[in-house]
């Protein structure tokens, strides 16, 4: 979902470790939330009831990295190459998704379920709009995708309209103010479209629909992402104090989502619905911070497999359900048991395994077709200067 871990500085080779942490924490994150919809130990209940917010942890990622990459070419250009900005989304993310979405539409074996939602709103990545999860579920955990699709597409067409309407230098409260939209929204539709149905058979599936998917509704994460790459590129009070407070800032973003999850306990209550997405994306938000900063364990601490994982995390987001679902299928027709432990285990090395298969055979000749059109891009550009 989110290009390759940016340098610490624009003419910096220097990787940020941080980030390969926090990425490899969201997709763990998102795979224990998913696992308990099928069958699982009794304490993935536990720890997998808040993986929800590893989707979050995604978009503050994707807000933070994407926007960050457009402010530095801002910064060295004074504009933004749609024809590169576009080729590099499209190579790092079509193949294989057009890919997991042949297996899910060809291979009924594949599905986790068994109903599917239309195909044109999957390849327009609209499928977030309107989902009914309850009775077509099936490659569900596509809507986090559609909303950054959305956002790759809209940011760089926005960040240019700013620069040519002198706003710009107003980004960074251009995104707070869409935090208060999400929050507002949230607020309405809770009152006029989820409170009338509160006690009804229906309530799961509005409440996912109107309240969880929309992208008007989860903003947050994505805006608190852009504010702060805007603020670590414009401002250099901002990049001082993250730089020096780097520890700090990770302990304060730890008891900020403390307190987050303690008002999300009940995932589908008023607070939780107007205002948890908010409080878990400011949390993530100043973990991200810490990622970052120089001073922090988590900018000089290297892991071989968080930096394996966060380069997987696409991949196995992609097809986790699949590859668990066939797994367990294959588990019970061998007489095996499927709720335990080994059982787990053996999903979690099906989905890496599934996941190295999409970068040697997808990703790489992806990257390699990526490089090749950019260069005649690039070639194309210079001959028009």
């Amino acid at each position: 979902m989110q290009e390759k871990i940016m340098p610490a500085d624009l003419h910096s080779s220097e990787r940020l470790y941080g980030l390969d942490h926090l990425r490899a924490l969201a997709i763990v994150l998102v795979l224990m939330y998913h696992y308990r919809a099928f069958k699982h130990p009794v304490w993935i209940d536990t720890i997998g009831r808040f993986g929800w917010t590893g989707v979050d942890l995604f978009f503050v990622l994707s807000g933070f990295l994407i926007s960050g990459q457009l402010f530095k070419e801002i910064e060295k250009s004074g504009g933004i190459s749609l024809k590169s900005f576009f080729t590099k989304r499209f190579f790092r993310i079509i193949p294989p998704y057009a890919f997991t979405l042949f297996l899910y539409f060809a291979f009924p074996f594949f599905r986790e379920r068994e109903s599917l939602g239309s195909w044109w709103k999957f390849i327009t990545f609209t499928q977030n709009y309107g989902l009914d999860v309850i009775n077509r579920g099936t490659f569900s955990h596509a809507w986090s995708l559609c909303i950054e699709e959305q956002f790759y597409l809209f940011l760089p067409l926005l960040l240019l309209t700013a620069i040519k309407t002198k706003v710009f230098r107003y980004t960074a409260i251009f995104a707070g103010a869409l935090i208060i939209f999400s929050l507002t929204a949230r607020w309405f539709i809770w009152e006029n479209s989820i409170v009338p149905i509160f006690n009804t058979d229906h309530f799961w599936k509005i409440w996912y629909m109107k309240m969880y998917y929309p992208t008007h509704m989860r903003l947050d994460g994505l805006a608190v992402g852009v504010i702060i790459g805007f603020l670590m590129q414009y401002s250099a009070g901002f990049k001082s104090l993250v730089h020096d407070n780097g520890n700090r800032l990770f302990i304060l973003g730890i008891i900020l989502l403390g307190l987050a999850f303690w008002i999300c306990n009940d995932q589908v209550s008023k607070e939780a619905s107007v205002f948890g997405f908010t409080l878990v994306a400011l949390s993530y938000g100043i973990i991200l911070m810490s990622a970052i900063s120089r001073s922090s364990f988590m900018f000089r601490s290297k892991s071989y497999i968080t930096e394996e994982l966060a380069g997987l995390s696409y991949a196995i987001y992609l097809s986790h359900k699949g590859i668990i679902h066939m797994i367990q299928y294959a588990l019970e027709k061998l007489g095996l048991e499927t709720s335990d432990n080994i059982s787990l285990l053996v999903c979690l090395a099906g989905c890496i395994a599934v996941g190295l298969l999409y970068r040697f055979v997808i990703e790489k000749p992806s990257s390699k077709l990526k490089r090749l059109c950019l260069s005649k891009v690039v070639e194309k550009q210079s001959r028009e200067i």
